[in-house]
């Protein structure tokens, strides 16, 4: 139940934001849902980069850098890792994602310019409904010739932050036992449900 209901609530999540994304002019793999938790997509060959762009200091960047935890990033960070578990989704620079054939250069450019797009929307929909995007992981494939946002935009891939109280709203009430993680999920999507009946965005 745990799980089906988790699935539910990001599958509810995504299947919002990738309609908004495409009036945008974000090309995405979503077609349509069926039920609640069962997303019909494009087939798409994915490409083995995680895409993360980081408006606000948190996580590993903190870690590994010297940054304040919540300092503001201006203009966003975007960091790219290599999707392999077995190598521990190392961080790659623009000339090892070349080196490896792992996209065009043109095609890299082109997947900056959505993640910049993706994150300006993101930003602005969960301002209006009082919560801070901190950072959030998208991932790309090719139908053809052409690039699509893939994967899922959820708050598993999510990190979100109340804007009034600062409590977690996403995996990090899991990862570091922040109190009920369906309990943050579905705070989310709630605000985002109201948005909808109430014909935001």
């Amino acid at each position: 139940m745990y799980c089906k209901k988790k699935g539910e609530y990001n599958a509810s999540v995504s299947a919002y934001f990738f309609p908004l994304l495409e009036e945008h002019g974000i090309p995405t793999h979503f077609i349509r849902m069926t039920d609640p938790s069962t997303m019909i997509v494009r087939k798409l060959t994915m490409i083995p980069l995680e895409v993360i762009v980081r408006n606000r200091a948190a996580g590993s960047i903190v870690k590994r850098y010297p940054f304040e935890e919540g300092a503001i990033l201006d203009p966003p960070v975007i960091v790219i890792d290599y999707k392999d578990d077995s190598r521990h989704d190392p961080m790659l620079n623009d000339d090892l994602i070349l080196a490896l054939h792992l996209v065009t250069r043109s095609e890299l450019r082109r997947i900056k310019e959505m993640a910049i797009a993706i994150n300006a929307l993101l930003v602005r929909f969960f301002d209006s409904i009082g919560i801070t995007l901190v950072d959030f992981k998208i991932e790309f494939g090719k139908a053809g010739e052409s690039l699509y946002l893939g994967d899922e935009i959820s708050m598993d891939s999510m990190r979100l932050w109340d804007m009034t109280t600062g409590e977690s709203l996403d995996k990090d009430v899991y990862r570091f036992d922040k109190g009920d993680v369906m309990e943050a999920y579905e705070r989310v999507a709630k605000r985002i449900q109201a948005t909808v009946k109430g014909g935001g965005q």
